[in-house]
């Protein structure tokens, strides 16, 4: 299912004139080389916002710590983490700050 919100999200900020890249491969630096560990933001948004995307019954401490995780080795500012298994949207939705 979070593939399918992730399309359909990604075409609606799209639509509204929003620079969306999906997909965004985090690579790891160790030992001064990049490596592939398979990490991917579901969305960027204008380069700027990280949105991690969740079907959950409810939301975890360790989606917290996955979307902190991504703020932070993306040095970007900016998360929202949005669990689309809500009676409204609203409630699914929680804001996160890397204090860089």
């Amino acid at each position: 299912m979070e593939s399918a919100y992730q399309v359909c999200l990604a075409f609606e900020l799209r639509d509204r004139g929003l620079q969306v890249e999906t997909e965004v491969s985090l690579p790891v630096v160790y030992r001064e080389v990049q490596l592939d560990v398979g990490y991917r933001i579901d969305l960027l948004v204008e380069n700027q916002v990280v949105v991690e995307i969740k079907s959950v019954d409810s939301l975890m401490p360790i989606h917290q710590a996955q979307i902190l995780s991504y703020l932070k080795m993306s040095d970007k500012k900016i998360g929202l983490l949005i669990n689309f298994n809500v009676t409204l949207l609203k409630d699914g939705i929680k804001r996160l700050v890397n204090n860089l």
